[in-house]
């Protein structure tokens, strides 16, 4: 249902703005909006205009903990008195931490240049001259890098003999050769071209003295030291978060209930050392936050109806019962109901839940949905998952009519008999025309209770034309249900009243429906309610509307017999899966068809369930206008920061 909601004017001393704002609009309960919208310009009132101090703050502290990688306490803001020794303690605590960071920076670039030097030299270990003795020759130019497989076959087939070429390999790889190319200085540049040619990569290994060997044992020690060096300061950094770790969690508490007060200033419209605050409660919570409100010092408060709010609209707030509030997931989806507009929540829990189940009905399926729709909705708190749930319990219910135990039809016989039944009570594959028939009655049940849905909010806002007049009003349902008995007749069907009496109340009903945008205005005293463009226009246009209403009955209806097709879909899949499994059958394989059938049916039948909610029924009574009813919960939403 849509909360009842109370248009709340607070008026006060700007001494006591944040005062008001901290006890009343903290907790979910006050829907601030820009006050100026409700006052004349001409007043004088204008929303402050101001520098938010306490945002950086809690930036400031959240950066600081997220350089040391320390985890900020999750406890509630509150409100305490933050100056300028908080700043200046911060100040001196991030001072400490600065110089910390600035040593473990240097720390960790000596450690890259170690790693990075012990994988480079760890290709040449193999080499046993002095790198240093080779790098340092006056004659001779040395290269260190790696030679691919076809760079070193062409190297060997081509440039063998070349005295001025010498490659050293030193290790091997799938790839090719990690190893050294010596050539005398003064054929460097040639030779240079000629490794280029052969895709050599070209390493640039850190300077150092020694053999390869010894080079990277040298690195290893300088590794460990500078190692140790970083694991004391992470423990210097640590033991100093944890000294102060208390007074950190109170500015920054502190800090962040400020900056939720102060990011409500805004809403204020404020002149001189008055302010004039203006928002929505749910009528409930009234009495509660006028009476907080009237304790503080010159405040004055006053509460009016939404009519007394002009133009603005009250914002929606849905209040339903704990098993229907995760179909507010679809309901939202479409779009939030108007203020004055009934809630669809219920309605779909209802029809929702029961069209899927007859589509995915099975037991044994239906009890593995629901506990892995629990299990998952525990874990990742997801509504998709939270509605699945009495879903799945739905499709259980109808997997008991139909007699099917993961797919197994006759698995449950024994209990039809021991409840004195001959057999189940529907075989799926032995009653397709029954099951499809049943599903159009279905529909034409679920499109009379979308028009039912359409009259009561037609009535609850007043407008007896539209009640009375209207594809969806109750000339409509007297007209669907004179059409559907028709064809019923016609078919051979069940009937449920003569066949004369119903064709006079059809060509009645679509006469009202053709002069309905006529009748609906007179009928609510709206003084224009003749056609403005004439009637020869009107007669044309509203011809055609008739004929769209009239096919819009028919698809609506016709659209639901995709319930019966799935159940029938449904049996066909599991029995493709035996036919699969063989006989006798494989037990590997009926698991897996039936994990697939669950997943694959269940998206279906959710997909098919949806579109038949928005397009079959969400048409005929629902616009979904409405915004979002927004007041900050210190508790529930993320603050400022």
């Amino acid at each position: 249902m849509v909360e009842k909601m109370k248009l709340v004017h607070v008026q006060g001393t700007l001494p006591h703005l944040d005062e008001f704002l901290g006890a009343c609009c903290l907790d979910g309960r006050f829907d601030l909006e820009p006050a100026s919208q409700y006052m004349s310009a001409s007043l004088g009132y204008a929303p402050l205009n101001e520098e938010d101090p306490y945002t950086p703050l809690v930036e400031r502290i959240e950066a600081m903990a997220g350089e040391i990688g320390a985890a900020l306490p999750d406890t509630p803001p509150r409100k305490l008195e933050a100056g300028d020794r908080d700043q200046q303690f911060l100040d001196a605590l991030n001072n400490k931490f600065s110089d910390l960071r600035s040593e473990r920076d240097s720390l960790q670039d000596q450690q890259r240049l170690c790693e990075d030097a012990i994988a480079q030299y760890s290709h040449f270990l193999s080499l046993k001259a002095n790198v240093d003795e080779i790098t340092d020759c006056a004659h001779v130019k040395a290269r260190f890098g790696f030679l691919p497989q076809a760079g070193y076959n062409k190297l060997m087939s081509s440039y063998a003999d070349d005295p001025y070429i010498l490659f050293v390999p030193c290790s091997q790889t799938k790839e090719g050769y990690w190893g050294i190319y010596l050539t005398p200085r003064s054929h460097s540049q040639e030779t240079d071209g000629i490794f280029s040619m052969l895709y050599f990569e070209p390493l640039r290994v850190p300077g150092a003295a020694g053999s390869p060997a010894e080079i990277v044992e040298h690195f290893r020690e300088n590794l460990e030291v500078v190692q140790k060096a970083l694991t004391e300061i992470d423990t210097q950094v640590r033991e100093e978060w944890s000294r102060n770790e208390d007074k950190i969690e109170t500015i920054y508490a502190a800090a962040r209930y400020a900056a939720a007060v102060f990011s409500l200033r805004h809403f204020a419209a404020v002149k001189g050392q008055h302010f004039f605050c203006v928002g929505w409660v749910p009528a409930r919570e009234v009495d509660a936050i006028t009476q907080v409100a009237r304790q503080i010092p010159d405040l004055r408060v006053t509460v009016d109806d939404p009519d007394k709010a002009g133009h603005t609209t009250p914002p929606t707030k849905l209040r339903n019962p704990w098993f229907v509030r995760p179909f507010e997931f679809f309901v939202e989806m479409y779009g939030l109901p108007d203020y004055d507009e009934t809630d669809a929540t219920p309605f779909v829990a209802l029809t929702f839940t029961v069209l899927f189940g007859i589509m995915f009905g099975d037991v044994g399926q239906g009890i593995v949905l629901t506990l892995f729709s629990l299990f998952m909705w525990k874990v990742k708190h997801n509504a998709l998952f939270h509605l699945m749930i009495p879903c799945g319990i739905a499709s259980t219910c109808a997997g008991f009519v139909y007699g099917s135990f993961f797919g197994y039809e006759n698995l449950l016989d024994p209990l039809y008999h021991a409840l004195g039944m001959a057999s189940k009570p529907v075989a799926v594959m032995e009653s397709i025309t029954g099951i499809l028939l049943f599903a159009v009655y279905i529909g034409v049940v679920l499109v009379l209770a979308a028009m039912g849905m359409n009259i009561y909010t037609q009535w609850r806002r007043g407008l007896l034309g539209s009640v009375l007049f209207g594809t969806n009003s109750i000339t409509g349902v007297l007209t669907y249900l004179a059409g559907v008995n028709l064809v019923s007749a016609f078919m051979g069907a069940w009937q449920f009243m003569p066949v004369a009496p119903s064709a006079v109340i059809l060509v009645l009903g679509l006469l009202s429906l053709l002069f309905a945008e006529v009748l609906a205005p007179l009928v609510n005293g709206e003084p224009d309610w003749k056609p403005a463009d004439g009637w020869g226009n009107y007669m044309m246009q509203n011809v055609f509307e008739l004929l769209e209403s009239v096919l819009s009955y028919l698809s609506n209806t016709i659209s639901f017999l995709r319930v019966g097709a799935f159940v029938i879909v449904h049996a066909s899949m599991m029995m493709v899966v035996f036919t699969l499994a063989g006989e006798p059958a494989n037990l590997a394989v009926v698991v897996i068809g039936n994990l697939v059938v669950i997943a694959l049916e269940a998206l279906l039948s959710a997909i098919q369930g949806i579109r038949l909610e928005f397009y079959e029924m969400f048409s005929r009574f629902y616009t979904g206008g409405g915004r979002r009813f927004e007041a900050l919960d210190l508790k529930r939403r993320k603050l400022p920061g």
